[in-house]
């Protein structure tokens, strides 16, 4: 038989020690509450309520780990329990179910709370101009799920996937909003309404600020970009010139080049599609890059490197030179990079049931836990950068998996001296100072 003693010691330890900070940033956010108003109109709800499983849902996935079934692994860490409110934890059949128990409503006021944490900020940083990237990533699984369907995947070929479409802040470095959709579609698909839809929500709570638009060439149609004329939004399209014959004879026709920088120079022009209305500003680009020999070469180091040019076409309505139109439109790669922490450390890659809404949940639960984490570094870190050319976000911000590593995952024991409940650590000075420093910007805020 076990001893007590020991038993009340094991039942005190806990493995994530950070989780104070989560807690405090979930109690000053009263995420809690918001999530239960997003399921208020279920007349069912289980045992725990669909608004705790989804908070459990996204601490699941703050500290890190991805399928459902991890849960049994610290389905016993107090301060577990005490962040989500809980004496004891979902299992992992009642989180499942959970997640396919609820309904279209509920996944559109979570894509209310999703949008109103990202505006919020917004609006307290008080920002004279936004920029929003938009791009759209596969979701791929093994077995069948309900909304799946076998589309274009560069990697695994014939897989079933999801292919959303995001919507992201270049200053913030979050997602604003999230538009989802089966694995065969076009990027272009619902992407209109979906990209309106975003604008009006920046203009309803920032009509002052000058909202600006990054996207590639599967975006690049009339309706679209006639939209966000209409729209007064200023915009960079990539331009996939190669279906275009025209711009292919004006490239190879074109004599004077005007440099931009070094390597590359660039030409302009009022051009349309013939399909199009209105003509627009075009501007032509090419770089100069070495030419890969393909054939095996002895001797490489003293052959000569032959040079070629690579080209692109932007097209654009900002009242911009080339430089700083090519260097802005040259930004949208910081959303590449939130996609690849969103999928190695947040688990946007995984499809957890085999139903439409509970993936959906999932997925919203996958990017609260992405904008939470960045919140919480805004809150306590001042901005380290101003506007630049390229939209870089304010922040230097650490990586998710970097934040867990070095804050969150720290062994602890809870104790009450003098009946008062404390959370005792090993004393290590760096980590000490980090956690107050934080716990003072929360308080603070």
């Amino acid at each position: 038989m076990a001893c007590p003693h020991c038993v009340l010691k094991t039942a005190s330890l806990t493995s994530f020690s950070g989780l104070i900070l989560i807690q405090t940033l979930f109690a000053r956010l009263g995420l809690k509450e918001r999530l239960r108003r997003c399921f208020s109109h279920l007349i069912i709800s289980p045992i725990f309520g669909h608004a705790t499983l989804v908070l459990c849902l996204v601490l699941h996935l703050m500290l890190g780990y991805r399928r459902l079934h991890d849960i049994r692994y610290y389905s016993d860490d107090p301060l577990v329990k005490r962040t989500l409110g809980l004496r004891r934890l979902p299992d992992v059949a009642t989180l499942s179910r959970g997640l396919a128990g609820a309904d279209e409503e509920s996944v559109k006021r979570l894509h209310a709370l999703l949008r109103e944490g990202v505006v919020t900020r917004l609006v307290a940083l008080a920002l004279p101009r936004v920029t929003l990237d938009f791009d759209g990533s596969v979701i791929g699984t093994g077995k069948w799920a309900e909304g799946t369907a076998v589309g274009f995947n560069r990697k695994k070929k014939g897989q079933r996937s999801y292919y959303p479409l995001f919507c992201t802040v270049a200053q913030t470095g979050q997602v604003l909003d999230v538009l989802h959709r089966s694995g065969n579609v076009h990027d272009s698909h619902g992407a209109k309404d979906f990209i309106l839809a975003c604008i009006a929500t920046l203009r309803a709570a920032l009509p002052k600020a000058c909202i600006e638009v990054r996207m590639d060439s599967a975006f690049f149609s009339d309706e679209i970009v006639g939209s966000l004329d209409a729209a007064g939004v200023e915009y960079t399209v990539s331009v996939p010139f190669e279906r275009f014959t025209d711009l292919k004879g004006r490239i190879e026709a074109r004599r004077i080049w005007w440099p931009g920088a070094a390597e590359w120079s660039y030409f302009e022009a009022k051009w349309k599609p013939k399909a199009w209305k209105t003509p627009r500003r075009f501007l032509f680009i090419r770089t100069r890059v070495k030419l890969q020999h393909k054939d095996p070469i002895q001797l490489d180091l003293f052959v000569p490197h032959d040079y070629g040019y690579e080209f692109k076409v932007i097209l654009t309505n900002k009242p911009l030179g080339a430089r700083k139109v090519l260097v802005f439109h040259n930004g949208r790669g910081s959303q590449e990079g939130i996609f690849a922490e969103l999928k190695s450390d947040n688990a946007l890659g995984y499809v957890p049931t085999r139903t439409w809404v509970g993936n959906q949940i999932y997925l919203l639960s996958v990017l609260l836990a992405h904008n939470l984490g960045r919140e919480l570094q805004m809150i306590a870190h001042p901005p380290s950068r101003a506007t630049l050319e390229k939209r870089p976000a304010f922040w230097a911000f650490e990586r998710l998996d970097t934040f867990r590593r070095r804050i969150l995952q720290r062994a602890g024991r809870l104790i009450r001296p003098q009946g008062q409940l404390t959370l005792s650590m090993p004393a290590n000075p760096a980590l000490q100072a980090e956690l107050l420093h934080y716990l003072e910007a929360l308080q603070a805020a």
